[in-house]
């Protein structure tokens, strides 16, 4: 016969336990929810997955987008849940804006651009170089640029400096100014609430001249604003000697402009 002793320990431990169990589920909880908060309305974490972007933005760049800056809409939660209808308190984006955004054709779908286009706005291509209003953007050379990161062999591009017409600058590539229909197009009128997005790497960059289209303003998601960290394809998982080098440690935390 067990002494009375012996289970009012055992009875105390077990009450313990339950009581820790209980704080730790409690702590998940409110851990998971504080994370789908900050993620949901204040920055989401985003990888990028291509050379679209490039020299701004660089395969294997990790960013924070800011979700409050346009204000909110159902693709500022989580799975794209419709408990938010049209956009709320929203602020227009800027020319020059680096958004993420849901693609129109498969919402599940995130991109990330650069505004050039406004509601509005009549947007053309013309021998690579961009118009607005019917007016072309200033372009200046800079030195040539080489990809030799995620890539069979090393690509060269021409380097330009260009300069939207609020004075927002940033570089861009091109190959040539007649590469396929990306350098020659329609004239576009942007429609009322939609926005028209290109690449940086222009003649690499599937955006509004292609499939995506005008985006609407509902399809934001945020603002890039800062790169948290930054790799190569020179390291190796199992080679734990070669991770330093492969991080470019030069680019984290960098604005994006």
């Amino acid at each position: 016969m067990k002494s009375k002793e012996y289970m009012t320990a055992q009875s105390g431990s077990d009450g313990s336990f339950k009581k820790a169990f209980v704080d730790n589920l409690k702590t998940i909880f409110l851990a998971v929810l504080i994370a789908l908060v900050i993620r949901s309305f204040l920055l989401e974490p985003f990888r990028i997955p291509s050379g679209s972007m490039y020299p701004t933005l660089k395969v294997g760049d990790y960013l924070f987008v800011t979700k409050y800056t346009y204000g909110y809409s159902r693709y500022s939660l989580p799975g794209g849940l419709p408990i938010i209808k049209n956009r709320i308190w929203y602020t227009a984006p800027q020319r020059g804006d680096v958004v993420v955004f849901r693609f129109p054709k498969n919402p599940h779908t995130d991109f990330i651009k650069r505004i050039v286009g406004l509601p509005g706005d009549k947007i053309q291509v013309k021998k690579g170089r961009l118009y607005i209003n019917e007016v072309a953007t200033k372009r200046s050379n800079d030195e040539r640029y080489v990809i030799d990161e995620y890539v069979e062999m090393p690509e060269f591009y021409h380097q330009y400096t260009e300069e939207l017409p609020n004075g927002k600058k940033h570089q861009i590539l091109e190959i040539s100014d007649e590469e396929r229909i990306v350098d020659n197009t329609e004239e576009f009128i942007v429609p009322e609430d939609s926005f028209f997005v290109m690449g940086d790497n222009r003649d690499r960059s599937d955006d509004s001249r292609i499939s995506v289209g005008f985006v609407p303003k509902e399809n934001l998601v945020g603002k890039a604003k800062f790169i948290f960290f930054s790799h190569n394809d020179k390291g190796f998982l199992i080679k734990p000697w070669t991770w330093y080098k492969s991080i470019r440690w030069k680019r984290i935390f960098n604005g994006i402009e």
